[in-house]
């Protein structure tokens, strides 16, 4: 039986837009060590970019012993997208309505109810067709509006 290695959280600095997007400075990730500054990201990020779950990156520590990520040494093959339930759409706003709609094609997601969002999670041998054209239709039709936040080249070309 082997155990689940010990997880430590790993900051990465935000960059936030004029209207003060994202709402934070940093967000921190669940990772686990791999050594020498390595460490496989471990949750679905909400807001930092370029990020998704089991990519490797590196993270050095601080002057207050917090690790801070400097940059992404691995691709993992997830895909991260956020989804925004509208308030006044067919969701009324909520964030686990929309993730239950993208289960059935494979996805995860971790809610931030908060913000009414759910970062989606999309494995490497998801279909990505069905799961872009939900999206569109989703945001074509009022329910949300998304963001992608870290995805692939096959991604983009749909």
């Amino acid at each position: 039986m082997t155990t689940a290695p010990e997880l430590v959280k790993v900051r990465f600095a935000l960059d936030q837009d004029e209207v003060g997007w994202p709402p934070v400075k940093s967000e921190g990730l669940w990772a686990a060590s791999l050594g020498e500054d390595r460490f496989r990201v471990d949750n679905t990020p909400w807001f930092v970019r370029g990020i998704a779950a089991d990519d490797v990156v590196e993270a050095l520590a601080g002057s207050d012993g917090v690790l801070w990520a400097t940059r992404r040494l691995e691709w993992a093959g997830r895909q991260t997208i956020r989804v925004v339930a509208h308030p006044d759409g067919p969701l009324n706003g909520d964030p686990a309505a929309a993730r239950d709609l993208f289960v059935p094609l494979g996805l995860t997601g971790e809610i931030a109810p908060q913000y009414r969002m759910v970062a989606l999670d999309v494995p490497p041998s998801t279909a990505l067709a069905p799961v872009k054209a939900l999206l569109v239709a989703g945001e074509e039709d009022g329910r949300w509006g998304f963001d992608e936040g870290c995805v692939s080249q096959e991604w983009m070309t749909l």
